[in-house]
């Protein structure tokens, strides 16, 4: 399968809409709190898309029926918003895709409930970091092994572990385009990273075991050990001056 290589004018298009999910996860930092539910967090997100001209992909993508996915403790991904109210010292990945003119654009972000301990919040950190790492390695001539690797080094160092049923992938016109990106690997391996791919970056890091199942709703998936689990995604345009971030906060 052929990687679809993106022009800047394709990359303005991703970054405009990867401009809108970086606004909206910047206004959802301030809004999540104790109290407050994950369907209001998803009709938050869905009335802010659409008021800048912008749809949420995620909604009716193979049968999914929300804006967002709300990933609550040991959910890893793909949970569902609902009417429980997030708890002090709980954590949620709220993950969210825009389409604006036809160009998407993905990013997912963890957030602490009010205080959370020092173990959460050090798992928190290290996938941040792990994306980061992730991310340098983004560079034209480097392979997807060197992603991976950044990624996994991260994680294990901490004592972590990355979950690797769910991966990044490309993104452009389809939220899911070719190649997919493990976030583990072994340098030097894997498909050469060129100038004009766009893809996400989007490590699970939990606490225990990597292995999770699927609930019976289809979608959410769950650690098997009950572990927390944090997850932090851009989508990264590959240029040949660096990986620029087109989901980047202001």
């Amino acid at each position: 399968m052929a990687v679809e290589l993106k022009t800047k004018e394709h990359i303005r298009g991703i970054r405009k809409a990867g401009r809108i999910v970086a606004a909206c996860h910047q206004a959802l930092s301030k809004r999540i709190a104790p109290g407050v539910t994950t369907l209001e967090i998803d009709r938050f997100v869905e009335r802010f898309m659409l008021e800048r001209g912008a749809t949420p992909a995620q909604k009716g993508y193979k049968g999914y029926p929300y804006a967002t996915c709300a990933s609550v403790n040991e959910v890893v991904c793909h949970g569902f918003p609902d009417s429980v109210p997030l708890e002090t010292g709980d954590i949620v990945t709220i993950d969210m895709v825009a389409d604006l003119d036809g160009w998407k654009s993905d990013s997912a972000w963890t957030y602490a409930i009010g205080k959370t301990t020092a173990s959460i919040q050090k798992l928190l950190l290290t996938a941040e970091q792990a994306l980061i790492d992730g991310i340098k390695q983004a560079v034209p001539g480097n392979r997807l092994g060197d992603i991976g690797y950044a990624v996994q080094s991260r994680a294990e160092r901490a004592g972590f572990s990355v979950v690797t049923s769910f991966v990044g992938h490309g993104i452009g016109k389809h939220m899911h385009e070719y190649p997919e990106i493990m976030h583990v690997g072994i340098p030097g391996q894997g498909i050469t990273l060129e100038e004009g791919m766009v893809i996400t970056i989007e490590p699970i890091v939990t606490a225990g075991q990597p292995d999770v199942y699927i609930t019976q709703d289809g979608w959410t998936a769950r650690t098997r050990d009950g572990a927390w689990a944090a997850q932090f995604e851009h989508t990264v345009a590959i240029t040949k001056e660096g990986p620029v971030v087109l989901t980047r906060w202001e």
